[in-house]
C-alpha cells in the first residue's frame, strides 16, 4: 500500500460518533483469514451487550463460526441469513436470541456458500443487506443500537454487501510478519463502495490482533502498524489469549467463560473505544469505569 492510497484515507476514517441515525452499524472485515474478526464479533457484542445496548450479530460468514460460537442451535433452524440474501425473506424472520440478554444473531449456515452466484446476476445485488436491514429498522418492532457485521476472509461480494450497509468499518489486523499484505487491497475496495455505493462509509479503527509482547517480532509489528497508521489504530492490542479461543469453543463470550482473563480485560478496553467513537454521550465517567467493568464481567 502506497503514500497515495495511505493519505487518500486520512479523511474516511472515523472522527467522532454516528451521525447517521439511533443504530450504528459495524462491519467488521480482513481478507486475511485468521485475524480475530470473529472473536472481535462476538465479544464486542457481548461487552455491548452487557452495557445494555441491544445487538444484534450478522453472520456473514458460510463457516458458520459467529453463530456456532455463540451457542446457536444451528440443527434446528428453519432459515438463516442465506434466505434472506437469495430468497428476499425479510430478516427478523432468522433472528433468534441468544443466552445473552439484549444479544441476537441472524445466524449463517453453510448453505451461504452458494449465495453469491445465485445473486450474481441481480439488479443491485451490492445493496441487498443494507436494504433487508434498513426496512427492519425502519418498520419493525426489532430496534437495536448497535448491528455488528461478521464477514468472511475474502473480498466477495457478501463482504461488499457488509461494507455497502454499514456506517463503519472496523478492521483486526494480526501481529504477524505478513500483517500489512493486502491492506492495501482491502483499503482500494472500500475506497471504492465508499464513492460508489456508500458515500457515508467510515473507518472505525485498525485493531491489533493476537499480539504476544514477549516476541520481539511481535513487538516490532505492532510499532510498525502505529507507526503506519498512527491514531487510526486502536489504542487497545487485542493479546494473544487462549482464554479466547476456548470460550468460542464453550459457545460464551470471554466475559462469561473467563472474566479475569487478558482476553476479557483487552475486549472491555476496545468496546468503550468503540461507544466513544460512535455514541460519546455513553462513556463512563473516571469514577464509573470500575463499576462498568463489574457489570460487563457479571454472572449473566
Amino acid at each position: 500500500m502506497d503514500e497515495e492510497i495511505k493519505s487518500f484515507f486520512a479523511p474516511y476514517f472515523s472522527q467522532g460518533h454516528n451521525t447517521h441515525g439511533k443504530t450504528s452499524i459495524i462491519t467488521i472485515a480482513n481478507q486475511k483469514g485468521g485475524c480475530g474478526k470473529t472473536t472481535t464479533a462476538i465479544n464486542l457484542s457481548a461487552a455491548l451487550a452487557k452495557r445494555d445496548f441491544k445487538v444484534l450479530i450478522v453472520d456473514l460468514d458460510s463457516q458458520s463460526h459467529a453463530s456456532l460460537g455463540i451457542g446457536v442451535d444451528m440443527e434446528n433452524l428453519d432459515c438463516s441469513i442465506y434466505d434472506v440474501i437469495v430468497k428476499n425473506i425479510d430478516i427478523e424472520r432468522v433472528i433468534v436470541s441468544t443466552y445473552l440478554k439484549n444479544l441476537d444473531i441472524a445466524p449463517a449456515t453453510p448453505m451461504l456458500s452458494g449465495a453469491q452466484l445465485e445473486i450474481a446476476d441481480l439488479l443491485g445485488r451490492e445493496g441487498i443487506l443494507r436494504n433487508v436491514l434498513y426496512k427492519m429498522l425502519n418498520t419493525s418492532r426489532k430496534d437495536y443500537d448497535y448491528i455488528i457485521i461478521d464477514c468472511s476472509p475474502s473480498l466477495n461480494l457478501l463482504t461488499i454487501n457488509g461494507l455497502v450497509a454499514a456506517m463503519f468499518v472496523l478492521i483486526p489486523i494480526q501481529t504477524h510478519y505478513f500483517a500489512l499484505e493486502g491492506m492495501g487491497e482491502l483499503f482500494s475496495t472500500i475506497k471504492i463502495v465508499k464513492e460508489r455505493l456508500n458515500a457515508n462509509l467510515q473507518i472505525l479503527g485498525i485493531l491489533p490482533t493476537l499480539v504476544d509482547m514477549r516476541t520481539k517480532m511481535n513487538r516490532n509489528i505492532l510499532s510498525q502498524i502505529k507507526d503506519y497508521f498512527s491514531d487510526r489504530v486502536f489504542q487497545t492490542a487485542i493479546r494473544v489469549n487462549i482464554a479466547l479461543a476456548e470460550a468460542s469453543a464453550s459457545k460464551k463470550s470471554i466475559f462469561d467463560y473467563a472474566p479475569d482473563s487478558n482476553g476479557a480485560k483487552d475486549y472491555i478496553a476496545v468496546t468503550e473505544e468503540v461507544i466513544a467513537l460512535t455514541r460519546p454521550e455513553r462513556v463512563p465517567k473516571k469514577d464509573e469505569k470500575e463499576n462498568v467493568k463489574k457489570d460487563i464481567t457479571r454472572d449473566t
